[in-house]
């Protein structure tokens, strides 16, 4: 799904990789919490991991969009490849940024990759405290608990699309707080937003990216933008185009926590669809900003690895971006409240990161449901063995993937939008047909075993050779498919019409070979 997003987005395509190295396993490994910015009033705090740049300078602005900075100092090199500076003064409510000299070279500036609160569109950190956002009432806010995950009933949605049609009775539409809306109704009188999801009987929502993405230009909210959100920019922040004010760093944060409780007040879990697999850009991303190339994977011409088809791929089985992971997921469980993750492509992921990550959401909720997509987009240099994928779940304990097939088989193939599958009535879909005729074939098969060994005695020896034999003969079999495939019919009718080819099938088997009739004609014993 996510290869065609390069396209859909606007992904940078770079086959380049300026920063190659070899020795990112010698890279040192911090394991603080501090990282980037600690807020005082009477002082802040900022520490960044750049273990090869040459100098790091944090400079101060006023505003989200002043041309100058008011302060630009240079940090100190200090404990395992970070960098540190300790700036007296209350800076409440500012705006700062990081930038690097790296081989010589002045990088642009980042606001960081742990930033929490940003500027509009994301390029510059915000000064604060995010509890300072914090609706009325939120210290007592809960998710709902259940018995087993297994109990969850979960219904996917794009936060913009469940509220922005100009009937759905919503004043916020598109927007967090249209989420917030009680008694919301179209113009046939139908339950919509809040009250809908209610109505349903759902457990929990799944949000599509409701990170801080790439693609959305945050300051024309009125324009005709649309994205899934699938191209991630900081990991960390809300995304401001959901908010009423993304000019309001504040804004976006107390606007997701008012959607988070609403929900959990109605018993709805809220679970947000994650995307550490790869970032919306690759040479000017925050992670490559900070420590040219250690965040993603190479090939070993040394361009980027793609398996998540968008240009690039982050390397989780290094202890930096593991850390960051983990961290990233811990804070919007215990800022956000967040009761559920589902990792987008998850299969690119490394099994020690996704089991450490279940390990650390548990350790603050055991309720919190952790799934993702159990495959690559594309080829990977991480080892299959090593990849968080279907194969391996069983070495994932506590965390569920996807069944793909199952998918594919209900609503047709994702590479195809023309192929309908079950839900859409089967015509012209082969997937469920097939599915019922090998069900039919054993069936039959199954029966016409019984009657032999009832009948005339033969032995099991004697049938797992008829069995192969028969199958040498299956390729008339692939008309049958061909009929099902170019037939608009029911799945009763598919079943039966299987079962009465398949009895035919074997009937003519029967009346031609003479190694079937041999096996019915020898005395019984």
């Amino acid at each position: 799904m996510l290869a065609l997003l390069s396209i859909l987005t606007g992904f940078e395509s770079q086959q380049e990789s300026q920063h190659k190295t070899d020795n990112y396993d010698q890279f040192p490994y911090y394991e603080g919490n501090d990282l980037e910015m600690t807020y005082r009033p009477e002082g802040t705090f900022f520490r960044v991991w750049a273990p090869t740049a040459e100098l790091v300078e944090v400079r101060i602005y006023k505003e989200y969009d002043d041309k100058e900075c008011q302060l630009a100092v240079n940090m100190e090199q200090d404990v395992s490849g970070t960098w540190k500076k300790y700036i007296e003064g209350d800076l409440h409510h500012r705006y700062y940024t990081f930038r690097i000299r790296y081989q010589g070279d002045w990088l642009e500036e980042t606001p960081g990759v742990y930033v929490k609160a940003t500027g509009v569109n994301g390029k510059r950190g915000f000064i604060c405290d995010p509890s300072e956002a914090d609706p009325e009432g939120w210290q007592d806010d809960k998710g709902p608990k259940l018995i087993s995950a297994v109990d969850a009933v979960i219904y996917e949605l794009h936060l913009r699309d469940i509220s922005i049609h100009p009937n759905s009775g919503i004043k916020n539409r598109g927007k967090y707080l249209g989420l917030t809306e009680k008694g919301t109704k179209n113009i046939w009188g139908q339950a919509t937003g809040l009250d809908h999801l209610k109505e349903l009987g759902i457990t929990h929502v799944h949000l599509l990216p409701v990170f801080d993405f790439l693609s959305i230009d945050e300051s024309q909210t009125n324009s005709r933008q649309y994205n899934w959100g699938y191209d991630p920019q900081n990991y960390n922040v809300p995304e401001g185009s959901y908010a009423t004010n993304p000019f309001d760093p504040l804004n976006r944060i107390n606007e997701f926590k008012q959607m988070v409780k609403a929900l959990h007040e109605a018993g709805i879990g809220v679970i947000m669809d994650v995307v550490y697999n790869h970032t919306g850009e690759t040479q000017k991303s925050n992670f490559n900003l900070l420590a040219p190339g250690y965040y993603y994977r190479h090939t070993a011409k040394g361009e980027w690895s793609n398996a998540s088809g968008c240009g690039n791929e982050t390397a989780s089985e290094r202890p930096m971006i593991r850390h960051f992971i983990v961290e990233s997921v811990k804070y919007w469980a215990t800022e956000y409240h967040i009761d559920g993750f589902r990792f987008d492509l998850m299969g690119i992921h490394d099994i020690e990161t996704m089991n450490l990550v279940r390990q650390t959401l548990h350790a603050i909720n055991p309720n919190i449901i952790i799934y993702g997509e159990g495959w690559t987009a594309g080829d990977s240099p991480l080892p299959a063995e090593q990849r968080a994928l279907k194969a391996n779940v069983a070495q994932m304990p506590g965390i569920a993937v996807f069944s793909d097939e199952l998918r594919d088989a209900v609503k047709g193939p994702w590479y195809n939008s023309t192929e309908s599958g079950f839900i859409g009535g089967i015509a012209g879909s082969v997937y469920l047909a097939l599915g019922l005729f090998s069900i039919s074939g054993v069936v039959v098969y199954g029966t016409f075993c019984l009657v032999l060994v009832k009948m005339a005695g033969v032995t099991a020896r004697d049938m797992i050779k008829s069995f192969v034999h028969i199958f040498a003969f299956s390729i008339p079999g692939l008309c049958v498919i061909i009929f099902i495939k170019f037939m608009a019919l029911n799945p009763v009718s598919i079943f039966i019409i299987s079962c009465v080819l398949i009895a035919l099938y074997y009937a003519v088997i029967y009346m031609k070979d003479p190694q079937v009739r041999g096996l019915l004609s020898r005395p019984h014993t």
